[in-house]
């Protein structure tokens, strides 16, 4: 290295080598500035690009929430104060004045509700105060509470279900800076950040108070970094990252570049909906929204004095002042902010000493859904596979708008862990169940519970397990007779003695009744309503197989062998598919694809998509042909396979139901309906085993538990296209004769008229002799017919 000489002149004999070293170390530091300027700048830009980026990136990763359906009210509705009150509290509703948004007030089944705005998949919301009154199961009055104006319906801001999120398990809902309130706003910067307004990123005066109030307190209770620091350190930087020196200098140098690059508006916003407040498991709590739900299950407009001093002091340190498991800490916390606030004159003498004595307010459980709703979320993620990809999806910011009915939710898990508690046996295999419940209006999925512990996840048996259905194609069978009637009516005579029927190659099929007997002449609605097997396996001869499957494929999209087993069942389907195909009947003949999913909206409030398309009128020829088997399965509940369902006090909703048991007992069915829904439960075991269960004994235990807690409807069968007419034998008769029964017809196809006559001999109605007479004949624990193997064999069906 070249040496550099100096000047004779630059020393002095009395200096020695002092001037020297004074020049060296002027020359160093220059040199250290020199380099320091040359890293600096560079990595300023560099820092400045990663700005420009990742600050943008705050308010675009959220993730898409899923709601239940908005709870319509309306005069009429079946709906109890229980059921209400479930509803109210699963959408976040807390009792109080009636007044604020979010909030009820209760007075007998005088109800006062003021909701929430809200977007729906048909438009915005607005919101509104109500009355609602309730009487006798049902809503009595609905009006509005301003004006007194009666009102037709009205909304309810739905429940939220469920969250998908993206890369990262963070909750976060995004608010402008006008919806956060005031004294939130100007009481995190008392205690935060005072000179929020005046500093560029670092504050001197800032971090010399802190450590002057530290230092007075004798603990850490004014932080030393501004607002912005602590936004770049958790929007930037990443929370929990070690406090090395280089994070705190890029922390000022991500400060300095975030002041300079925006305005305090722009900033303040970013940090209310980036800060850290909260963890539940691996789901992290962002923004001053999202945490105002999660610890207070309230909307950020709605909360108090104390509850806003509170989320300001957890900006310390959300886990060491979590109010759930530090209630003392949060305690003395939450009060040094209310004594900022009051210091500063953001609080007045009066609400202080309020504040100082009111409880922290943090609710027992979180408020944030946990997506304790597996197999409903399942649903809704299978049907929107299609239009949306699962990475389109999660973290998108959208809002899928589905149809579960928290109470309808609730009500049919409590429903199936019941009935399978009073099921378990130690002579009995682990059971499970799957459960479909529907609206009979609209197709809407109100509950799905996928396994006998509903709130876990794991395999959707509602969706996924497909088996045997047994005797759940019956009434499709009948159907199809039905739709013929100048050939058959629920009054035409079925034999019901040994069949046999020809396969092809040689082989031929002899089912037989479960309870072993032949029941010789019966009506048809009889042979449906008790579940013949004989007797349907004629009719299902002479109606075809083939149109059997494809009326089936159809309705509900089943695909199956047109084989004569078939029709007693020898299809393998999931709870859903029996659902989509029984909706036909229950909803009077409409063709109504079932949907989990109403529509998806965007991060605005717009529709993307709507899958709430209302369905097509049924065709009068359905229409009619419906009515009829309703009438028939409504007979199955009254005096036939399905009659418990009148001793468990279900009898006044009239509704219609069909039981069914696979071979040895392994699948335990019932589909049933009232005016407003359809339930479809299976039963059975993952191994396949016998579980001694008929259709009458699981499935059906679980949908009489359902219904006796959910509010709803009672089935009225319309008579439009029908006509009713008194019959006698063959013949239609008087209604005073010996041994008449009125039955329903298609107009202009009742049989003709005859004056009073004994009855036929050999078409007679006796059936059971006298020992169905003394009620020995039926046998209220069993569903009288197994179905079939789905491959037919010469040989008779299975016999308890």
């Amino acid at each position: 290295m070249a040496r550099i000489d100096y000047e004779d002149d630059d020393l002095t004999p009395d200096d020695g080598d002092t001037p020297q070293w004074r020049r060296r170390l002027v020359t160093w530091v220059l040199a250290a500035i020199g380099l320091g300027l040359g890293f600096l700048i560079p990595y300023s830009l560099y820092l400045n690009h990663e700005v420009g980026q990742r600050f943008d990136q705050l308010r675009w990763q959220l993730p898409t929430r899923v709601y239940g359906r908005p709870l319509e009210l309306a005069p009429g509705l079946a709906l109890d104060a229980t059921t209400f009150k479930t509803e109210l509290d699963a959408a976040g509703y807390h009792a109080g004045d009636g007044v604020r948004p979010g909030s009820y007030q209760r007075d007998g089944g005088h109800w006062l509700v003021s909701s929430r705005g809200f977007n729906d998949v048909d438009g915005p919301v607005a919101p509104r105060r109500i009355e609602v009154v309730l009487s006798g199961g049902k809503v009595a009055g609905l009006e509005d509470a301003r004006s007194g104006d009666k009102l037709k319906a009205a909304r309810l801001d739905p429940a939220r279900i469920a969250t998908l999120y993206g890369q990262k398990q963070e909750e976060r809902r995004l608010v402008q800076l006008e919806e956060v309130p005031e004294l939130l706003v100007t009481g995190l910067q008392a205690v935060e950040d005072r000179d929020f307004a005046h500093h560029h990123g670092i504050d001197l005066s800032g971090i010399l108070r802190a450590a002057w109030v530290n230092l007075k307190a004798g603990e850490a209770r004014q932080g030393a970094s501004t607002l912005t620091q602590q936004l770049a350190r958790s929007g930037l930087l990443g929370i929990g990252g070690e406090q090395t020196f280089t994070r705190k200098f890029n922390e000022a140098i991500y400060a300095l570049l975030i002041e300079a690059r925006y305005d305090k508006k722009t900033i303040l916003e970013a940090y209310f909906n980036q800060v850290y407040l909260g963890q539940r498991g691996a789901q992290a709590i962002h923004g001053v929204a999202a945490a105002s739900d999660f610890w207070f299950g309230r909307d950020l407009s709605d909360i108090s004095t104390e509850q806003i001093a509170l989320l300001i002091g957890i900006v310390r340190g959300p886990s060491y002042y979590d109010p759930r498991d530090h209630p003392a800490r949060a305690t003395a916390r939450r009060n040094f902010v209310l004594g900022e606030m009051h210091e500063t004159g953001l609080i007045e003498d009066a609400e202080y000493q309020r504040a100082l004595k009111a409880p922290l307010g943090v609710t027992e459980q979180p408020g944030l859904s946990a997506n304790r709703f597996p197999a409903y979320v399942d649903l809704v993620r299978r049907q929107l596979a299609s239009d949306y990809p699962k990475d389109a999806l999660a973290g998108a910011g959208l809002s899928v708008m589905s149809g579960m009915s928290p109470s309808a939710q609730a009500y049919a898990e409590g429903a199936v862990v019941k009935a399978l508690e009073d099921l378990d046996s130690k002579n009995r295999p682990d059971l499970q169940a799957g459960l479909v419940l529907t609206d009979v209006h609209d197709g809407e999925v109100l509950a799905v519970v996928g396994s006998g512990t509903p709130a876990r996840p794991g395999f959707n048996r509602a969706v996924e397990a497909r088996r045997p259905v047994g005797s759940l194609l019956k009434p499709f069978v009948y159907l199809l007779a039905l739709a013929q009637p100048d050939r058959f009516s629920l009054a035409t005579w079925v034999d019901d003695s040994p069949v046999t029927v020809a396969l092809g190659n040689g082989k031929r099929w002899t089912p037989g009744n479960s309870d072993g007997r032949s029941h010789g002449s019966v009506r048809l609605i009889d042979a449906l309503a008790s579940s013949y097997n004989q007797a349907t396996v004629r009719i299902g001869m002479q109606v075809d197989p083939r149109r059997i499957a494809d009326l089936i494929r159809t309705l509900a999209g089943i695909e199956s062998e047109p084989n004569p087993s078939l029709i007693l069942g020898s299809v393998d389907q999931s709870p859903y598919a029996i659902a989509q195909l029984y909706q036909f009947l229950a909803s009077g003949g409409e063709i109504q694809p079932l949907h989990a999913v109403r529509g998806v909206l965007n991060a605005d409030g717009r529709a993307l998509n709507r899958y709430d398309t209302d369905p097509a009128p049924a065709q009068e020829g359905d229409a009619i042909a419906a009515r009829l088997i309703n009438i028939a399965l409504q007979r199955t509940v009254t005096s036939g396979t399905a009659r418990r369902l009148v001793s468990d006090g279900l009898g006044d909703l009239h509704p219609a139901g069909k039981t069914g048991t696979s071979n040895d007992s392994r699948d335990s069915w019932f589909a049933g309906y009232t005016g407003d829904h359809l339930a479809v439960v299976w039963v059975g075991n993952d191994d396949n085993k016998p579980t001694g269960l008929y259709g009458s004994t699981g499935g059906m235990r679980v949908w009489s538990n359902l219904f006796k807690r959910l509010p709803s409807a009672p089935l009225k069968v319309g008579d439009k296209g029908l006509d009713w007419q008194w019959v006698v034998g063959s013949h239609t008769s008087d209604a005073g004769c010996p041994g008449a029964r009125r039955f329903a017809f298609v107009a202009g196809f009742a049989p003709s008229y005859q004056a009073c006559q004994p009855p036929e001999p050999v078409q007679s109605e006796e059936r059971g002799g006298w020992r169905e007479w003394f009620g020995f004949g039926r046998d209220d624990e069993r569903e009288p017919e197994p179905a079939p193997t789905p491959t037919p064999q010469p040989q008779p069906m299975e016999t308890p």
